[in-house]
């Protein structure tokens, strides 16, 4: 009733000034964000102009901004009239405010009260089904868009193309783009962070060459997603754009200097990386965070440190991301002291609750830790944890050797309706291949199916290592012949598998797939094939791998330099091993222990012993598997007292605990000294359990001294540890034999024989002009067999024509290495060396006779039996007979 009475009152052209009042308030508020704009609603409904829609729509706008897009959606329930820049302004606050689903419902409604969208409208829903994923519903917008004339409007072009990208579909992105009359820069930019997003990086810089020519200004933006792109092409690249940048005059902000950082970064570049840092002097919380990102990349994390001191200094407060980086550092250099020092910072932010934060403190006590507690600790108390928190504690355990915990984590997690993404299937994979579970992983394979990750290279690559880890090869080629693409992982772990088999030469084969598929070979593809031709003995293929590595550029990988230490060590060429060692700037553990490893197996004690030393000085600390060389060093160095010492200063000086490999080591060391009682003490107060390889050790040295009735127990236990290894009855007949008592030897035989176990031939190979050469004793398949024995005739004629004590032995002048060596000399040139591989110990009547051979002739023979090298030259062996 008062409002009709002030209408009438009032004169029209006061009202309608009124009303121009209240649009100009309400339009300088909504531009600025004031919430004291909406106290002219009142004013506007007692002068009954509350069916003005250019007033509510800007009413509409304000709430939205200043109170919240549920306020908004109130104020929009109570228009009277509603037009498309009403349905679209509600529509787009859900979109700003990220509720999507809503977005699209509102849409739904707006059909529904016939009202057409406009292209500021179909921009929103179409950002929403690119957030969401809605593929199928985006098609149907776009459908929408042709048929009403909107297809060539950049605005809709560059959301469609952005729709595309994020389902996967670039080329249809491209298609899009294409069919723009010209296109503006927005488009243009976003068809090039669809190509940076897609790995595309090349094309995206070929298109931002594209865009210059017709002449569309590039903004900041288009420099932000070249920069990215030439982060991952190389500096060349990024400082082309970055002179660009500067020729077009573009202004050096916040926001580029962070994209500029980024890319220096990626590219190892960090001295540029700060010097861009420092051009202004505004940051932000972002520069600052891809600064200590950057130092971390770059494994400066002493700068990052620092960096992230000043960054507080300077009155910057560091947010989730900072503090996420930083301890993602700890875990990658494994420092729990750092990790727990940004932990209590994390507290006094007051963002343990942040899942990114939580997430790295996970990982970081995961990774840091021995113990899992502190790690559980944090996820208890994480409020929403996601599927990348599920990943951390699913990884963890597996690494932590709680397998089961996986499994359990893992069905919880999909209890709660959360679905695993390509790490956390991963991970799992990688405990079912720890747990040694064949029905879990086939398990897993069918979910993996039934869900459609199978498509997916990570999750591919995981059950290819889980099979072959299992020994299913077959299945693991299967996987590979399945998979839409395959990469450098994909074949790698496979040949890993194969190599950890025993099967080297098969795992020398992939190399033909790789090609074959136009995969190229990474770092950890060519150290393990280098491992695999080292493994075989195949110098002929290490060679060429280390040609490829230097015109390939991978030389300068760690692991390949490691790998050659390891090929040349292995296959008794020590000049080379060491040479490759030399050309190391700065040798890790792994490098030393090849290098000592090459030293050792190859009878260069001293020289071993003195490189674990060397070792210590540069301060690079010792591990399990460098004492396990030492320890082998000193057992066939004969070094008792020494060996005895380097044992017990890995509690004392190093703090490393003796694994049983260790004990294996220092039992071999007593029993090859004929220190058998001292032998079974360690036996006796070890705190491991003997397992058949302590006993097999002992009985080999108790064989080796003649001491029957020691062998004869320790047969016995290891028997009744493992009565299917051939190798205590075999060992145990030796021992008979060597003491004279063949009746008690055809016995341990007959038993062997009655029990259905049967000793492996022993086998010696050798690779001669790309070919490899197998030999078995007593085997005539051989095509040359004949001259084969006929070279060994003349070589025992020569023996007694010389006057040498051999004594002609025919149970063994057809052994597997003496057929090698014939062989060899036969079908080498005159001065090369000769390499053979054995997959047992070379008896004593073979090596005497290669000895002699070296005489004769002026060559060099190696000969490699397991993780022993001799090397035959004149007369001499280098294990100097130990």
């Amino acid at each position: 009733m008062l409002c009709k009475t002030v209408t009438k009152t009032c004169h029209r052209t006061e009202l309608y000034h009124f009303q121009d009042i209240c649009l100009r308030v309400v339009s300088v508020c909504n531009s600025k964000s004031l919430k004291e704009g909406v106290c002219v609603h009142s004013p506007i409904i007692k002068m009954g102009l509350q069916d003005d829609m250019y007033l509510n729509n800007n009413l509409l706008s304000l709430y939205a901004k200043c109170f919240g897009v549920d306020r908004a959606h109130h104020f929009f329930d109570e228009m009277p009239y509603k037009d498309v820049v009403s349905w679209t302004g509600i529509l787009s606050s859900y979109v700003r405010n990220e509720n999507h689903e809503q977005a699209l419902r509102l849409f739904d409604s707006m059909l529904n009260s016939s009202q057409y969208p406009n292209e500021f409208t179909l921009s929103s829903v179409l950002r929403s089904c690119s957030a969401l994923g809605e593929f199928d519903y985006g098609t149907l917008i776009q459908a929408y868009m042709i048929k009403n004339g909107f297809d060539s409007n950049p605005i809709l072009a560059s959301a469609l193309i952005e729709l595309y990208s994020k389902c996967n579909f670039t080329e249809e992105a491209y298609t899009v783009f294409e069919c723009l009359d010209g296109g503006d820069t927005v488009s243009w930019t976003m068809m090039i962070s669809s190509l940076v997003q897609a790995q595309k990086w090349s094309q995206a810089l070929q298109l931002y060459i594209r865009m210059i020519e017709k002449k569309v200004p590039p903004n900041e933006f288009t420099f932000v997603k070249l920069l990215a792109a030439s982060g991952s092409l190389g500096s060349s690249y990024g400082k082309l754009v970055h002179a660009h940048m500067i020729l077009l005059g573009i202004e050096l902000n916040v926001i580029l200097k962070t994209a500029l950082v980024d890319m220096y970064s990626k590219c190892h570049r960090m001295e540029d990386a700060v010097m861009v840092s420092n051009q202004t002097p505004e940051r932000d919380v972002f520069l600052w965070t891809a600064i200590i990102s950057g130092f971390i990349q770059n494994t400066k994390v002493k700068e990052a440190i620092a960096a992230l001191s000043e960054m507080v200094m300077s009155g910057i407060v560091p947010n989730n991301f900072s503090y996420s980086t930083i301890l993602n550092a700890s875990s990658s250099i494994l420092s729990l002291e750092l990790g727990e020092q940004v932990h209590s910072r994390v507290i006094k932010a007051g963002l343990e609750d942040d899942i990114s934060v939580g997430n790295a403190l996970i990982d970081m006590y995961m990774k840091c830790s021995n113990l899992i507690d502190n790690a559980l600790r944090v996820f208890r108390g994480m409020t929403s944890p996601n599927v990348i928190t599920w990943t951390s504690l699913i990884a963890g355990f597996a690494k932590h050797g709680f397998e089961e915990d996986s499994f359990r984590s893992f069905e919880e997690m999909l209890a709660l309706g959360m679905s695993p993404n390509s790490f956390t299937l991963s991970s799992i994979l990688g405990a079912c291949s720890t747990m040694k579970s064949h029905s879990q992983t086939m398990k897993l394979h069918g979910y993996i199916i039934k869900i459609k990750a199978d498509c997916n290279i990570v999750v591919g690559n995981a059950l290819v290592d889980a099979y072959a880890g299992l020994g299913m090869v077959d299945e693991a080629r299967c996987v590979i012949r399945k998979m839409d693409h395959r990469d450098a992982i994909t074949y790698t772990s496979l040949a890993t598998r194969i190599n950890q088999m025993g099967y080297h030469d098969r795992a020398l084969e992939i190399i033909k797939y790789m090609n074959k598929d136009d995969v190229e070979m990474d770092g950890f593809s060519m150290s393990s094939f280098l491992s695999a031709a080292a493994g075989f003995g195949s110098m002929k293929a290490g060679m060429q791998l280390h040609c490829f590595s230097v015109k390939s550029g991978l030389g300068c990988w760690l692991s390949v330099s490691n790998g050659l230490v390891d090929l040349y060590g292995k296959c008794g060429f020590i000049r080379d091993a060491h040479r490759a060692f030399g050309e190391i700037t700065e040798p890790d553990v792994a490098s030393w222990n090849g290098w000592i490893a090459g030293l050792a197996s190859n009878g260069y004690i001293a020289s071993a012993l003195s490189a674990f030393e060397d070792m210590r000085l540069v301060g690079v600390k010792p591990d399990l598997v460098t004492f396990l060389l030492v320890l082998f060093a000193c057992s066939h160095g004969g070094l008792v007292d020494l060996g005895l010492e380097y044992f017990h200063s890995m509690k004392e000086a190093h703090g490393i605990a003796p694994q049983l490999d260790h004990y294996v080591c220092l039992i071999d060391l007593l029993g090859r000294a004929g220190q058998l009682e001292e032998a079974m003490g360690v036996i006796k107060t070890m705190p491991f359990r003997p397992d058949a390889l302590i006993y097999k050790t002992l009985l080999s040295a108790s064989k080796l001294h003649g001491n029957v009735p020691l062998g004869e127990d320790m047969a016995r236990q290891g028997i009744d540890l493992d009565p299917s290894d051939p190798a205590f009855y075999i060992l145990l007949a030796n021992l008979y034999d060597r003491s004279g008592r063949s009746d008690l030897s055809e016995k341990a035989r007959r038993l062997m024989r009655e029990r259905g176990l049967t000793k492996n031939p022993c086998q010696s190979w050798m690779e001669i002009r790309n070919q490899i050469h197998h030999f078995t004793a007593g085997d005539r398949s051989h095509p040359q067999i004949n001259q084969i024995h006929e070279k060994i005739e003349s070589l025992m004629t020569e023996f007694k024509y010389r006057g040498y004590l051999y004594r002609d032995n025919r149970d063994k002048s057809c052994h597997s290495e003496k057929l090698a060596v014939a062989f060899g000399l036969l079908s080498t040139p005159s001065k090369a060396p000769i390499l053979i591989i054995k997959n047992t110990r070379i008896c004593r009547d073979c090596h005497y006779f290669i000895k002699l051979v070296t005489e004769l002739v002026d060559r060099e023979i190696i000969l490699r039996e397991g993780n022993r090298v001799h090397s035959f030259k004149k007369g001499n062996c280098s294990c100097r007979g130990y």
